[in-house]
């Protein structure tokens, strides 16, 4: 089994600041990449930022800039450190790891179970 937990959301006043965090755990070889989604009411979700297991990252271009994605491949963790928070910003962030259990094992994507991120004065 494997399990994806997030920690960190929760309500800033525009221009703040917040970290989350996602830590991966039980059966894992290695994974690649991991990153975080969002899904704001009434949209889709969206790719925030990626992270690959060699450090090379990807963003959204509303977030370059202001959110910086890291990971620590020891801890299977990866971290979205996010600055100047705007009301867009708004939404459910969810993890995502591309995981493979073993060897013998083909890649399988898991999610988190989500956390709230609001953005309001």
């Amino acid at each position: 089994q494997v399990q994806l937990v997030e920690s960190g959301g929760g309500l800033v006043q525009p221009g703040g600041s917040l970290r989350l965090s996602c830590v991966a755990s039980g059966s894992i070889f290695a994974i690649n990449p991991m990153g975080w989604y969002r899904q704001a009411p009434g949209k889709q979700r969206e790719l925030v930022a990626s992270i690959t297991s060699g450090a090379s990252t990807n963003y959204v271009d509303s977030v370059k800039g202001r959110f910086t994605i890291s990971r620590d491949n020891a801890k299977n963790t990866v971290y979205l450190q996010m600055i100047s928070l705007k009301p867009e910003d708004t939404a459910v962030y969810y993890c995502y790891a591309n995981i493979r259990r073993g060897p013998a094992y083909a890649w399988y994507g898991y999610w988190g179970q989500g956390t709230q991120v609001t953005v309001s004065s």
